[in-house]
C-alpha cells in the first residue's frame, strides 16, 4: 500500500507534468517558412521581388537590408517554385540582376503585370530567378567577393551568376509556375 505522502507527491508530479505539456501546447507558435534575403556585404542593399500571384505577375519593393541583416520578402510557406529578385548596392552601386524583366519604380511599389513597363510610367528592371525546388522555406545570401557580387543559396552553395540562372529562351517573360512544376520523388 502507498503512503499518503507518496501518493500526494505522485499526484502533484503528474499534475505539474500535465500543466507543463498544456503550457507548451498553448504557447507553441505554428512553424512556417519564409523567403528571406540576407545582406552579407558591407553596404546597405535595396531589394525588389517578383512572382506569379493569383492576379498574374507581380513585382514589389523596396526592402532595405543593412549589412549583416536579413529581411523577409515573402512571409509564410512558399507556394511557388520560382521567385525573382533584383538587389542594388545603395552605397557603392552595382546590382544583382538578371534577364527576366519586370516593372519597378524608385518609390515603394506593388505593380501587377510585366508588360509595357515604360509606357505605364515604370522602369523596366532585370531580375534574376530563384528556383526554390518546391521547398517551403528559402534563404538567399547576397555576398561580394573579388569577382564581384555573388548569390548563395540556403544550403551555403554558391549559385551560378544570377544572369545565367534564367533559360535564354525565356528572356522577356518570367517562367510560368504551372508549366515548370517538378515533383520531388524523395
Amino acid at each position: 500500500m502507498i503512503s499518503g505522502t507518496l501518493l500526494h507527491t505522485i499526484r502533484l508530479g503528474t499534475t505539474l507534468i500535465g500543466a507543463m505539456f498544456a503550457n507548451l501546447a498553448f504557447f507553441a507558435t505554428p512553424a512556417h517558412a519564409d523567403l528571406r534575403i540576407c545582406n552579407e556585404t558591407t553596404n546597405l542593399v535595396s531589394v525588389a521581388m517578383g512572382y506569379r500571384a493569383e492576379r498574374g505577375w507581380m513585382s514589389e519593393g523596396w526592402w532595405q537590408a543593412p549589412p549583416g541583416d536579413c529581411r523577409v520578402l515573402y512571409q509564410g510557406d512558399l507556394e511557388r517554385r520560382f521567385y525573382y529578385i533584383f538587389a542594388a548596392d545603395d552605397v557603392a552601386g552595382g546590382a544583382w540582376d538578371g534577364a527576366v524583366f519586370m516593372c519597378t519604380r524608385d518609390e515603394t511599389f506593388t505593380i501587377f503585370g510585366v508588360e509595357d513597363c515604360l509606357a505605364r510610367g515604370y522602369e523596366r528592371t532585370g531580375f534574376f530567378e530563384i528556383d526554390t525546388q518546391n521547398r517551403t522555406d528559402w534563404t538567399l545570401q547576397l555576398t561580394e567577393n573579388a569577382n564581384g557580387p555573388a548569390v548563395v543559396g540556403p544550403d551555403g552553395e554558391d549559385l551560378e551568376d544570377p544572369t545565367f540562372l534564367v533559360d535564354p529562351a525565356d528572356v522577356d517573360a518570367p517562367q510560368d509556375d504551372i508549366t515548370t512544376q517538378e515533383t520531388d520523388t524523395q
